[in-house]
């Protein structure tokens, strides 16, 4: 198939958004339950363990090693976060499920990166996957990246697909003993984190507004089929968005609703505020991808009327042709006997009467409106 086709141009439009949102299957069918089978994109960088150890007035960052002793870590005093960058090293996501007692269906659901995102319960920990998202260079795509969060009595461990990631303010207001964040227990730091993840969706929706509104002045004016390729391309990213932020009501009413004692009273406020900013971000979404549609109507409609233009006036000038041609043809006609032939005014007559019927024609177009 010529990708140059029209044919071959919707089949690769079409192809992308549907690769990016099916993902491999977990593990080969019948399988142990437990299986650690890493199912994302293959990556050359190694893997990150950092940590971030700290109580009022104490605070230790550093970077682990693979051999780090992370049974020590998991009786430690102080609160403890590791925020582990890279999901392809089983044996490190072994250790440290050994090391903090992570049932095997967790450790298998933290290195499955096609989770929807959800919220579990267990005895001595709270699991919660959700999808942190953020814009690719140029602010045009988005980058989708599962997120693992399990947190314990005292720490809380963090799982990222790659490195880089919206929680640098929340590090920062560690590092700077800012706010109540030094002073509360893992299940703060855990809602710090999952609202820095909620609130940078604001800023994705935020981006993608201003590419509407550019969209929407471009198709109001002069469109072209690059117009289209942007706005399919828009659409495909608020799938993308969509898909992550579609299942995070029911996660974050989960966590609002829990009586886990992991959750302090205190923290379940802010929480119910997440879930509010969870609902907003939900409501924005859904408006902006029934703005992304209307364009694709907009456009549709925009182009139909310049075919529309474009047709009239082909159809005026092909009427006002018409009976000129008509009478051309009678006077083109080879006939021995034609009484005008004869006349010495005849043709500048013809040429009167041809350009009368031209201006009539015109004059009773313009009247009726369609010029």
């Amino acid at each position: 198939m010529d990708p140059s086709s029209p044919i071959g141009l919707a089949s690769n439009l079409l192809s992308r958004p549907v690769k990016r949102l099916l993902r491999a299957l977990p593990k080969k069918p019948g399988a142990a339950p437990g299986t650690l089978v890493y199912t994302g994109p293959e990556r050359s960088e190694p893997v990150i363990v950092r940590l971030l150890e700290y109580d009022r007035d104490v605070l230790d960052e550093r970077t682990l090693s693979h051999q780090a002793d992370f049974h020590e870590l998991a009786e430690n005093a102080r609160l403890t976060w590791l925020n582990v960058d890279g999901l392809n090293d089983l044996d490190l996501i072994q250790a440290m499920g050994s090391a903090f007692e992570l049932h095997p269906l967790v450790m298998e659901d933290l290195v499955h990166t096609g989770q929807r995102p959800k919220f579990e319960e267990y005895d001595e920990y709270l699991f919660v996957v959700l999808r942190m998202l953020t814009l690719n260079a140029g602010g045009l795509s988005v980058r989708s990246e599962q997120v693992g969060i399990i947190i314990g009595d005292g720490h809380v461990l963090s799982f990222q697909e790659r490195a880089g990631d919206v929680w640098e303010a929340v590090r920062e207001r560690i590092r700077g003993a800012s706010g109540r964040i030094r002073s509360r227990g893992a299940d703060y730091l855990a809602y710090a984190l999952i609202d820095a993840i909620v609130d940078h969706y604001f800023h994705i929706l935020e981006a993608f507004a201003e590419q509407v509104e550019s969209l929407e002045e471009e198709v109001l004016g002069s469109p072209t089929q690059e117009t289209m390729h942007r706005i399919h391309n828009l659409r495909q990213e608020m799938f993308v968005v969509r898909r992550a932020v579609w299942p995070l009501r029911e996660l974050a009413n989960s966590l609002v609703r829990t009586e886990s004692s992991l959750i302090d009273s205190g923290t379940g406020v802010y929480l119910r505020d997440v879930y509010d900013h969870t609902v907003q971000v939900m409501d924005s979404a859904e408006t902006m991808r029934e703005v992304v549609s209307g364009l694709m109507d907009l456009y549709l409609s925009s182009v139909s009327n310049r075919m529309n233009e474009v047709m009239k006036v082909l159809t005026i000038m092909a009427s006002i042709f018409i009976p000129l041609t008509f009478l051309a043809g009678i006077y083109g006609m080879n006939f021995e006997v034609m009484p005008e032939l004869g006349i010495p005014w005849a043709y500048p007559t013809l040429l009167g009467l041809m350009g009368a019927v031209a201006i009539g024609l015109l004059l009773f177009f313009r009247k009726r409106g369609w010029l």
